[in-house]
């Protein structure tokens, strides 16, 4: 009857009445019809209305399956009907998904922009990311679920490794070096001199790195690497720390074809040993690299803890004194309170990372550090929320207790697909005993015992721009708003804690580092409720709790209001001070500002200036403009702290090239 039928892309096939006979009995036969006899009278029915509608002339695929639905329902078949519209639309959404791919695949090769300018292998780990992302919304998570992250409510970060491994780990060093490990190809013995003690710990970080997609640290660096520094002069040590700080700024391992995202956490230990390697660590991350540059890698970590360091007279004030001269040239090391009112109880024991994740509390076993880390995390849009509720409290906390609660049921079903995973499929992480208890698991043993010890976090972005929808100001502007902010933040807290009740897991409430996500979600918020001022009107939304960065504020004061958030977000927290140049020459101040930050009831805190680095002449300070003044030279290395870690400004996103250009520095006085 019908010669050709014209397919989705243009093409003009021949036409096959026999398919809709095909997909007519399939609709029936998934909700209980088996009858062929009928599904063959009903494609007559759908003969004799393409006939009537188009008269000769071509039609489409989509035009077929719009009258099969017709004739389905108008024949009385509702059930089938709606199966067969069911799966329309899941062949669809695969056609999307197909679509989409080969979209971000051919922008991938065609290196459009900044985040696209890498090497060949990190190009097709792009490619294997974006199928991966495809995959996962259209056939792994849960309709609701994926289209949710999609419109933009929640996101789901390193969504392209969903069901394939975890986030992040401290690892422990201390029981690998003393035993020794396998990478794969055969037994690496205990070390015993410092040299092949960092070369072993880099060689750890690399190998745990390429079994899960998140940071790694060290919790206890100092302690874990002192017994093999005993013996050995201060030039040994200074030696291996130096060639240590060589490997992890250029083993490419991360997935992206990138060196590990690294952490190491120290200060407390006061035996000489452990003192010995403290010093020799930040003496080598000061010097820099090669040509003087700044370090990328590792993330310091620096415990401040009153009686051990934190004043004139503590066994390791010295240190303190030097990691604050180190910081004050290299924006590292990053700073740990061991004494606010939530990391005291633990002593010296808690432990954090570039991206600041903390992991200590246990409801399935010991209450450690080591040996445990983050599974995944989902960020909440919270100024989707507050547009939405229109400044009405009891719609935004009805909209927010919703979007939990969504957030709450997409990590408990991540978390179930982790737990299918075997130990073979994480071989260093599972097979050597990096995660606590999985020494005890053989190789085809699902690795669900153990994940039971990490967390699961639900993060947030963009407390300021949400305030600023309900209250018309933000924390930084308003006591008031300041007040609802910290009752917002503290009932995403209890639902949490309620969620640990429930499921009998590590959930905790998570500062989320934004990174790629801040311009998504503003972006997809712009077009769906247009230019609200100072909270769609730029780029970027602002970091978890953070005030904005353009907003001008003292040190002092933005110390304060941003203190009291940390204590809610057990999953990690970070604030920042901005200073406008290096403070080489003001310990002092540098000094001030990290004691009030414990004085504040901070976890986790840094300071941030501009770091750049002429690549001609090795000029180190703040260069403005694109030549250098000593040598005229262009390729101006220029080093931010981004979301935690520090990176190069070449490889950052537009949206947060936008926010480190709103910037301001924090007026600072005493």
């Amino acid at each position: 009857m019908f010669r050709a039928i014209k397919k989705r892309d243009g093409r003009e096939m021949p036409f096959d009445e026999t398919k809709i006979t095909d997909a007519i009995f399939k609709a029936a036969r998934a909700v209980g019809g088996e009858d062929q006899q009928t599904a063959l009278e009903l494609t007559t029915e759908v003969l004799k209305m393409l006939k009537e509608s188009y008269n000769g002339s071509v039609f489409g695929v989509e035009e077929v399956q719009d009258i099969v639905e017709k004739v389905l329902i108008e024949a009385g078949h509702a059930r089938t009907a709606k199966a067969y519209i069911l799966y329309r639309d899941r062949r669809t959404r695969i056609r999307d998904a197909r679509g989409d791919l080969m979209d971000a695949v051919e922008e991938i090769l065609e290196e459009t922009n900044r985040e696209n300018s890498s090497s060949p292998s990190a190009k097709m780990l792009q490619i294997a990311s974006a199928a991966s992302k495809k995959y996962y919304l259209t056939r792994l998570i849960p309709e609701a679920m994926a289209q949710s992250h999609l419109r933009g409510d929640i996101h789901i970060h390193d969504l392209d490794f969903y069901g394939k491994t975890l986030n992040c780990l401290q690892v422990p060093l201390g029981s690998l070096l003393a035993e020794g490990f396998n990478t794969g190809h055969g037994y690496i013995r205990a070390p015993r001199r410092p040299t092949s003690a960092t070369a072993l710990a880099a060689i750890v970080l690399q190998s745990s790195q390429n079994d899960m997609h998140g940071g790694q640290s060290f919790a206890f660096f100092d302690r874990d690497m002192a017994p093999y520094v005993e013996e050995a002069d201060d030039f040994e040590i200074y030696q291996a720390m130096e060639a240590f700080i060589y490997n992890l700024n250029s083993m490419h391992s991360r997935a992206g074809a990138r060196v590990p995202f690294s952490s190491l956490n120290v200060g407390t230990e006061t035996g000489e040993a452990a003192r010995r390697v403290v010093r020799s660590l930040l003496e080598a991350y000061e010097a820099g690299l090669g040509r003087g540059e700044n370090p990328i890698f590792p993330n310091i970590i620096f415990r401040v803890k009153k009686g051990v360091n934190l004043n004139q007279g503590d066994p390791n004030y010295d240190l303190f004194r030097l990691a604050i001269r180190v910081a004050a040239k290299r924006l590292n090391p990053t700073f740990s309170f061991m004494d606010s009112s939530f990391n005291s109880r633990y002593g010296d024991q808690v432990s954090y990372m570039g991206c600041r994740t903390r992991i200590m509390a246990n409801r399935r076993g010991p209450v450690v550090t080591d040996g445990r880390g983050n599974l995944s995390f989902t960020t909440i849009n919270l100024p989707r929320v507050a547009i939405k509720a229109k400044k009405d409290m009891n719609r935004f906390y009805q909209y927010l207790t919703q979007i939990m609660d969504l957030v709450i049921n997409q990590l408990y079903h991540r978390f179930t697909v982790q737990a299918r995973l075997k130990v073979r499929e994480m071989p260093f992480i599972m097979g050597q005993g990096l995660y606590l208890g999985s020494g005890d698991l053989r190789p085809g043993d699902p690795i669900e015992p153990v994940i039971a010890h990490g967390t699961l976090s639900m993060g947030f972005i963009g407390l300021a721009e949400a305030l600023v929808a309900l209250t018309g100001k933000h924390h930084g502007q308003s006591g008031e708003a300041r007040k609802l902010g910290e009752q917002i933040v503290s009932c995403m807290r209890k639902r949490i804690d309620e969620a640990c009740e429930d499921y009998n897991l590590n959930y905790t409430l998570l500062a989320s580092p934004a990174e790629e996500l801040t311009g998504r979600f503003v972006k997809l918020d712009r077009k769906e409720y247009g230019i609200i001022p100072q909270v769609t009107d730029r780029e970027y939304y602002t970091n978890s709790f953070h005030i904005p960065v353009g907003h001008s504020i003292g040190a002092f004061e933005k110390i304060s209001i941003e203190g009291p958030f940390h204590k809610y977000c057990n999953a990690g927290h970070i604030s920042y001070v901005e200073m406008e140049a290096p403070p080489r020459n003001n310990p002092e101040a540098l000094e001030a500002i990290i004691k009030h930050m414990a004085a504040s009831d901070m976890g986790y805190a840094a300071v941030n200036y501009p770091v750049d680095f002429c690549t001609g002449c090795s000029l180190l300070g703040v260069i403005e403009g694109d030549n250098c003044p000593s040598c005229g030279y262009t390729h101006i290395r220029r080093v931010r702290r981004i979301t935690g870690y520090l990176g190069t400004t070449d490889r950052l996103n537009d949206s947060k090239m936008a926010e480190l250009k709103d910037r301001k520095a924090n007026i600072f006085s005493v």
